[in-house]
Formats: structure tokens, sequence, C-alpha cells
């Protein structure tokens, strides 16, 4: 009798272990659930289908055909309520009940709103989702003319860039006292914010949001320090959370996530969880790389393949944020002793450039307006290589970085 898989959400981490499934278990037996009504798509494009630069189709990464292929069958638009564990059984908002062998909680995360007075004004958007970007748009082009981004990580500023494309003001404020504060050091940011203010986007740091004005509908923000600010489209952006409520309900062990083992188990038998709703030694990553690495451990585990177990993932993003091309990789502020910071800039202001060594390796970097050497420098932090005798030539424009990789 053919395995029955049972996949909690078809986000990277579902599809990324479905079709190691898939592929390590001919003829299983794989069933999809997703409250979603739409299939597999780029989370981090959204902000392109919210701009008008890409239509839904171009979101979508495979045709029904691919998940036919494979033998997966994709149930979109059927939420999952409950699990049974006892009985190892998922039960659906309709009632069906859904028997597995093997169970992944692929369920992903959902936007975080912070207690902000106003925040459930109209006129207030958060953008994780294809329905959020639709609802998004329709606002903005029913009349609006300002709009502020609550937020100035990635997604914020992305999501900013949508909205000026489409032809508002944007101001972008930010808690912290620069942008990026998880890719970028200060003088990383200080190049970006230059950048992203000749885009016309304006920009507020070191300030919180202490209310969103307006009787039902938004006007504007005002911040802890008494300012306000006019908009009458507000975006938060403040991060996710993963979602854990079945999880929780059913008795499995949550923190930040739902607590998994190096093969992505968590305690209870034949049950595992992958991607940003995972915690793997304390750590919730939420970022793709990390959804792929543990997907693919996860979906070999289950179909019982022999798998090196996984031991955590590099914080890495190789990306373009507005435009502008950005690699962040592994530590680019650090703190406490032994570090060493070597930086460089050029003399337009434009591109930026620092590597952090520690005991003579490469642990992090920052690569702000220059993609080339993305890859080899991401290399040489997984490989640990002693970069020592050379690490005054390491940001030498024409330096082959690729060499030390062959010492």
């Amino acid at each position: 009798m053919a395995q029955r898989y049972v996949i909690v959400g078809n986000g990277v981490a579902g599809v990324t272990a479905a079709r190691t499934i898939a592929a390590a278990d001919p003829g299983a037996d794989i069933q999809m659930f997703s409250a979603e009504p739409y299939p597999y798509y780029s989370r981090p494009r959204l902000w392109e289908y919210l701009a008008g630069t890409i239509g839904l189709e171009d979101l979508y990464f495979y045709p029904p055909e691919w998940y036919e292929r494979r033998g997966i069958h994709v149930h979109l638009g059927r939420a999952v309520a409950r699990l049974d564990l006892a009985h190892r059984e998922v039960l659906l908002a309709d009632g069906t009940a859904v028997p597995y062998d093997r169970l992944l909680l692929a369920t992903g995360a959902r936007s975080f709103v912070p207690p902000i007075a106003g925040a459930d004004k109209k006129g207030v958007f958060t953008l994780r989702t294809i329905d959020d970007a639709q609802a998004m748009r329709a606002w903005a082009q029913a009349g609006c003319a300002r709009a502020i981004a609550i937020g100035g990580g990635l997604l914020g500023l992305e999501t900013a860039r949508a909205l000026r494309l489409l032809g508002l003001e944007v101001t972008v404020v930010e808690m912290f006292p620069y942008l990026l504060p998880r890719q970028l050091d200060p003088q990383g940011a200080a190049v970006l914010a230059t950048l992203i203010q000749e885009m016309g986007l304006s920009i507020v740091t070191g300030v919180t949001t202490e209310a969103i004005l307006g009787q039902d509908r938004a006007t504007g923000i005002r911040l802890k320090d008494g300012r306000e600010i006019p908009g009458d489209l507000i975006l938060i952006s403040a991060g996710v959370r993963s979602e854990v409520g079945l999880a929780r309900e059913a008795g499995l062990t949550v923190n930040r996530g739902t607590v998994v083992d190096a093969y992505l188990r968590t305690g209870a038998d034949g049950v595992y969880a992958a991607g940003d709703a995972a915690e793997f030694q304390g750590v919730v990553y939420g970022i793709i790389p990390a959804a792929i690495e543990q997907a693919r451990v996860a979906g070999a585990h289950m179909a019982g393949e022999a798998v090196e177990p996984y031991r955590g993932t590099v914080p890495s993003n190789t990306l373009k944020i507005v435009g502008i091309d950005l690699t962040s990789v592994g530590v680019v502020s650090p703190e406490g002793e032994g570090y060493r910071e070597l930086r460089w800039q050029d003399g337009a202001g434009r591109r930026y450039k620092k590597f952090v060594l520690r005991d003579g390796r490469l642990v992090g970097a920052i690569l702000l307006g220059d993609k080339a050497d993305a890859a080899t420098v991401s290399q040489l932090i997984a490989s640990g290589v002693d970069v020592s005798a050379h690490a005054h030539e390491l940001l030498e424009e024409g330096f082959d970085l690729k060499a030390l990789l062959n010492q």
C-alpha cells in the first residue's frame, strides 16, 4: 500500500518537500492542502504584481501538469482546521478527515501587526498574499495620493517602491536608526538611503509610530515624537510571525515556531515541520534558503531515505532591493571581541562593500550596488577558508576572490 503523505501549506517548504518525496517514493500518495486559492507563487515578487509590472500568472512557479506528473494532489482553498494526532488524521474546515502516515506542517508565517492605535482602520494594509496585493492596489488607485510604509525592511522598501510606481508620494518610517538593520550596517544603509531618496521616496528613521490618524479611514500617522505625517494608504511592514496555531492546539512543542530536531521531526510520531513555521535550535530563520534546505531534509526523511541532518543555514540575501543589487551574508554587524571589519565605498557613494573577519576567516559580508562576487563570497564564508594573508587585498577592485577557494 502506498505511503500517505499530507502536507499543510503550498509555499516554498511544502512544494520542495513534495517534490523530494515524489522523487524518493514514486507512486506515493501526496496530498497538499492550502487555505489560499492560488497555486505556489513567488512572495518576493508580490511588490511587482502590486505595481502592475507583472500579471498574476507571472507569480506562479509551475503549471498544473507539473504537479500531476509527480503525483502531487493540490487542494487549493481548503484549509486544515485541526490535527488529530491520535488517529493520524488532519481535519479540514468542512469536516473532512484526511488520514496520513507522514505529515508535514509547512504553514509558513503571517504578517505581524504591532499594537499601534488605529491599525484596524480602512486604508491600513499588510502585504503577504495575492489577496493583500489586490486589495492594496484597488485602494491605491481609488484616489490615494500619499502612502506611508511603516517599516524599512526588505518588504517595506519594495512595497514602498511599488506604491511610488503607482504614482503615490511615499514616506518610509523605520524605528531603527537606519534602513535594513538586519542586512546592513549604518554606513551601507546611508548609501542605500541616498539611492532610495533619488527615486522620490522620503525616509524617516529612529522613531516609532504611535497611532494611525483618522476616523474610520486612515488619514496619516502620529510618531512617538509628536510629528504627524499625512497619508491615505498605510502599509504596516513589521515582520512576520510563524503560523503555529495547528501545532499548538495539537499539543506539539511550540516556542516562536514549531520545535524540530535535525531531521525536522516534531515531538509527535510521523509529524514534521519546515520553513517559516519551524524552529530549529532556537532559531526561526524566515528566509527562503532555509526553507528549501529544511524541506529537502524533511521530505527525504519522511520518505525513508538516508539523508544528512539539517545543521542550520547561514543567513544570506542576494537580491535587488528597489532595483539595487544587495548581498548580505552572515555576521554583518558583529558584537563582542575578535572581529575585524574591512570597508570600501566608491567615490560617487553608490557602491559599498564590507567584509567581517574572525580568526582569519570571512564570517560576514555586505555587497551593495555590485553582485559580481556574491556567490564567491558566500562560498568563502561557508568553506571557512583562512583569508588572513590576503586581508589587505580583499576589497581591491579586480582582486580574484575565487582563487582563495583553491588554497
